[in-house]
């Protein structure tokens, strides 16, 4: 009766529960508004102190200023510890103050009491002294961080901190060390090592970085020239104090030494740029492999290559430095620049961006630093500059090349298509001078593991490293390089003492082996062809062949004979074929030397005959390789075709390889006055005969389609033939019909100006092309006139030369800009060589671009331009006119056809043979087989390639009675029959079917005067 329900049972225990938590709960909210209270309070309490002691030192700096109470050190120590205990943002203005007053107690003449250091030397001060002045100069670092120096009131501030800095960090301008106190200095400057200790471990390089940064890093340098002073000594003196230890030097050389052109704003400023030997120290530090690699991966690319210009200017800023340490020096460059070029990429990509030297690069670029990259390339450019070459290259520039007394050379062959006789320009070199340097040849005699050797191989390996690293200022390399006359040919002179026998063999067992030694001979090898391509490539004609600046034209001989020997021997010996990388570079290297001599020699000879031939090459075994498709033969043809003798079987052999298409036979019937088709089966001869129409006319400079240059008057598209509606739909249909030409082996006589033909063969966008080098092949005169300004000794400006071209067209007078503005851009000494070439490519290519392209366009959809890579452009000349060597009557009658009853053994026809070879000069020979085929060349094949073949018909009546041969003339023709004496009559010609019709004379003076005078009188059938 007395038991308790389960259910208020439950109650209980619930009431009793919440009534615990809601104690404890009021617990906590006691607890936290006892904290609250105590932080409110504690912040109240802080700030009545902060502003107190605010006030304090306010009071204390009012006084000051007012003069009503004297300063002495100990009442800054005093407030100063005050301030750095409140220190916050909003205290910059009492630091300041601070700061200064600091500053000036260390001004006051004879007062130790009032100099704010002399607090370093109480016994009970010592340690909270030291304490402060650490506090106080990290607080002025840390607002240096944030100042901008191009800001006026910012820069005042940052003379007031760096001053700071400058006069607790060394003790010369204490007064305290002055006299008596000397013997103070010991331990008052293990002080100063001690804070600089304290700053360096807090960042104190990083802080001065970003300062030179914010300050050098622009256009126009923000920062004075008393504060980069001040910066620079600071930044120097713990390196100093640490006796140039690795630790600190590594610090020195990652922030310091990779600021942007730092060496450059400095250079004028301070003496110490070039004190405590810092040059030779940071080299040594970095010829250490890995420390050069661990400062690389710190500062990355951007910042590496500001190292890089900054000990480059150090170098030529210490001339003596330079050349005693110049292994090392080079060492330190070519690691540096080759870290760089791990991240030089060749094109744009994702991973990429853009830098103004490297070009595309796969590491962050620091886009800040563009504005300085100006600066930095000048800083570069002392390594391609003369003093510097002169001191690396020294036992290269040192050596003397023997004079000796000029010997006349042996003659020379000259051939119509040079400008020049060969034998002339050596004439004229020979005469040139008194005496001239030995011809330097391969000699061999230095052995290559010499340190001689081994230090011009490592410099040649710095400069490669540059020229594929520097992509951008690539070009500004090779001219520095090129810039001293003696340097390519003494570095040949050395390339030619190289081993036991001297040039080709050395350098062909370095191919096959893959020791550094082999390497770095390579890029001897390579720097050498790469700057003496650019040298002939800036040279104009006078220099080359008169003046012979650099190389004598007989050392230019040898030199192209050793590069296309160890061309031809790169591919044929397969090495080519699995080449990469520094084998590849070096292949296009040679390559590219090689064919800049030979397209030179091609447009002015100055080899020897058969020079570019290969004698040890067999064409018949190179065509059966083609044929087979082997790779070496190949790029043979695509790299050398000039190797390959041309006036043998080699020719016809390729003549039979298998081509892409078959071109289709075109088929021409004429049409006369009264609409009546000709009569007329069209075997190559009707097709000719159309061709010769169109040429004889499209050609013909009164139609205004094709100009004639002048002096040699060979022809090119008019600039001005756009007076004709449809000029470019003709320029088309021309190229068609000339490629058809080639293609079927139809020789016309149209020479062309061997500027046009390399741009119909593409060699205008080769990197080897230089456009003042053909401008001779368009106007001579011209060029004389253009090259003169080159030469010109004063003021290019006096000329009154613009960068426009003034044209009469039509008797209107018309300005063509070279470049947007031209004609108000004045032509002047710094930009004389650019308006030498733009006008030379005006003039070439800009004038006939449109009709060039049409010409083009119709001609390549006939011959395939890789069928025309193989030939030079005086090689395709003759290809479309014929040969220009001296007919060969014995090739001319081996492949005569006869008709009408003639035969080789006919008397008429064995007169007809002794007249050519006999009585006619060369000259006639010509006008002989221009008077038969139209042409007065022979096909570059010989005679059997001529269609159709060169023919020889009996007649018996005029041609407009000639119905062909009939049985009755043939007998009469073959028994010397004849119906008449046909001694009136003259020789004729269908130049159509290359076909000559000959009276049957009785006399052999008759056919001899009858023929002169055809052929003189240029004319065939309508003299009949």
């Amino acid at each position: 009766m007395f038991s308790v329900p389960q259910s208020s049972k439950s109650e209980f225990l619930d009431k009793a529960r919440q009534a615990r938590e809601e104690r404890k709960g009021q617990k906590e909210k006691e607890r936290a508004a006892i904290i609250i209270q105590a932080l409110v309070r504690r912040f109240i309490c802080r700030c009545r102190l902060q502003k107190q002691i605010r006030k304090e030192i306010d009071d204390y700096f009012q006084a000051s200023e007012t003069g009503t109470s004297k300063r002495n050190a100990l009442s800054i120590f005093k407030i100063a510890r005050k301030l750095l205990f409140i220190y916050c943002q909003e205290d910059k203005m009492r630091f300041e103050k601070l700061c200064r007053a600091i500053l000036a107690s260390m001004e006051v003449e004879n007062e130790p009491k009032v100099w704010y250091v002399s607090l370093a030397l109480s016994k009970d001060l010592t340690i909270p002294w030291l304490k402060q002045i650490k506090d106080v100069l990290w607080t002025c670092c840390q607002l240096l961080k944030n100042l901008k120096p191009d800001i006026l009131q910012d820069n005042k501030l940052v003379t007031l901190y760096l001053t700071m800095l400058v006069t607790f960090t060394d003790t010369s301008t204490w007064r305290i060390v002055r006299g008596k106190g000397e013997a103070l200095r010991p331990a008052l400057t293990r002080i100063c090592e001690n804070i600089m200790g304290h700053l360096n471990q807090k960042g104190f390089y990083s802080i001065l970085q970003i300062l030179l940064t914010n300050g050098l890093a622009r256009s126009k340098p923000s920062l004075s020239k008393g504060t980069l002073t001040a910066i620079f000594t600071l930044s120097l003196r713990p390196v100093i104090a640490a006796h140039f230890s690795e630790n600190l030097l590594r610090s020195f050389l990652i922030h310091i030494m990779s600021v942007p052109a730092i060496i450059t704003h400095l250079s004028g400023l301070t003496p110490e740029v070039k004190t405590h030997d810092l040059l030779r120290k940071f080299i040594l530090f970095l010829s250490r492999e890995e420390q050069c690699s661990d400062i690389c991966v710190c500062l990355e690319g951007s910042h590496t290559l500001c190292l890089l210009g900054n000990l480059i200017h150090l170098g030529y800023l210490n001339e003596k430095v330079l050349e005693e340490e110049a292994n090392h020096f080079v060492k330190d460059l070519t690691d540096m620049l080759s870290y760089c070029q791990r991240y030089v990429s060749q094109k744009k990509s994702n991973l990429t961006h853009w830098h103004q030297v490297l070009g595309w690069f796969s590491q962050t670029v620091d886009y800040g630093l563009n504005e300085s990259m100006p600066l930095v390339t000048k800083q570069l450019q002392h390594l391609w500059g003369v003093p510097v070459i002169r001191t690396l290259f020294s036992d290269v520039l040192s050596k003397k090349l023997e004079s000796q007394e000029p010997t006349p050379p042996p003659p020379q062959p000259s051939t119509s298509q040079n400008n020049l006789p060969v034998k002339n320009l050596f004439k004229r070199a020979f005469q040139k001078s008194a005496s001239v340097r030995n011809i330097l040849k391969p000699v061999g005699g230095k052995r290559v593991d010499s340190a001689e050797v081994q230090k011009v191989c490592s410099i040649c390996v710095l400069y490669q490293t540059a020229l594929s690293t520097l992509t951008q200022i690539r070009l500004q390399i090779l001219t520095g390089l090129t810039h001293l006359d003696d340097l390519l040919p003494k570095l040949w002179a050395f390339i030619c003492e190289l081993g036991p026998q001297g040039g080709l063999k050395l350098f062909m067992e370095c191919l096959n082996n893959d020791t550094e030694e082999s390497k770095q001979l390579l890029a001897m090898l390579m720097l050498f062809c790469d700057c003496s391509r650019h040298l002939i490539t800036i040279l104009d004609d006078i220099e080359v062949y008169e003046e012979q600046t650099s190389f004598k034209i007989e050392e230019l001989v040898t030199i192209s004979s050793f590069l296309n020997t160890f061309v031809y021997k790169m591919i044929w010996d397969g090495i080519l074929e699995n080449a990469k990388g520094e084998k590849l570079e070096l292949f296009h290297s040679v390559h590219g030397w090689l064919m800049v001599l030979y397209e030179r020699d091609c447009r002015r000879r100055f080899t020897p005959d058969d020079h570019w031939l290969r004698k040890d090459l067999k064409p018949s075994v190179l065509f059966q390789e083609l044929e087979k498709g082997k790779k070496r033969a190949q790029l043979l043809l695509q790299y050398i075709p000039h190797v390959i003798p041309h006036k043998n079987d080699g020719y016809d052999q390729l003549r039979r390889l298998p081509v892409n298409s078959i071109k289709g036979v075109i088929r021409v019937k004429f049409v006369n006055d009264l609409g009546v088709d000709e009569a007329g089966i069209d075997q190559d001869g009707v097709f000719k005969e159309f061709l010769e129409e169109i040429i004889k006319k499209v050609f013909n400079p009164a139609l205004n389609l094709f100009k004639t240059t002048s002096g040699n008057e060979r022809l090119y598209p008019s600039p001005t033939s756009y007076i004709h509606e449809n000029h470019l739909q003709l320029f088309e249909f021309v190229g068609k019909m000339l490629g058809k030409a080639i293609y079927e082996g139809i020789v016309v006589d149209v020479p062309f100006a061997s500027f046009f033909l390399s741009q119909v063969l593409g060699h205008h966008h080769s990197t080897f092309y230089s456009s003042i080098d053909e401008l001779p092949s368009l106007d001579s005169e011209f060029y004389k006139n253009l090259t003169s300004i080159k030469r010109y000794d004063g003021d290019v400006g006096d000329l009154g030369l613009t960068l426009s071209y003034d044209e009469d067209v039509m008797g209107q007078l018309v300005c063509h800009e070279l470049i947007p503005g031209g004609k108000t851009m004045p032509v002047t000494n710094e930009n004389k060589i650019s308006y030498i070439h733009l006008m030379a490519h005006f003039r070439m290519h800009t004038q006939i671009k449109e009709q060039t392209a049409a010409f083009i366009r119709g001609f390549r959809s006939i011959i395939n331009p890789e069928w025309l890579h193989m030939f030079s452009t005086p090689e395709v000349q003759r290809l479309i006119s014929g040969d220009n060597a001296e007919i060969d009557l014995d090739d001319l009658k081996k492949h005569t056809v006869y008709y009408g009853g003639f035969h080789s053994s006919h008397r008429v026809i064995i007169w007809l043979w002794d007249i050519l070879s006999s009585d006619f000069s060369a000259e006639e020979r010509a006008m002989f087989l221009k008077f038969v085929t139209s042409c007065s060349r022979p096909p570059l094949l010989g005679f059997a390639y001529l269609k159709p073949p060169f023919s020889i018909r009996c007649v018996e009546v005029s041609d407009d009675q000639d119905t062909g041969d009939t049985l009755g003339s043939v007998l009469r023709g073959f028994f010397t029959i004849r119906k008449r004496e046909p001694g009136g009559r003259l020789p004729t010609s269908s130049t159509c079917f290359n076909l000559l019709k000959l009276p049957n004379y009785s006399k052999k003076s008759i056919l001899r005067d009858k023929l002169r005078y055809a052929i003189s009188m240029n004319t065939g059938f309508e003299l009949s």
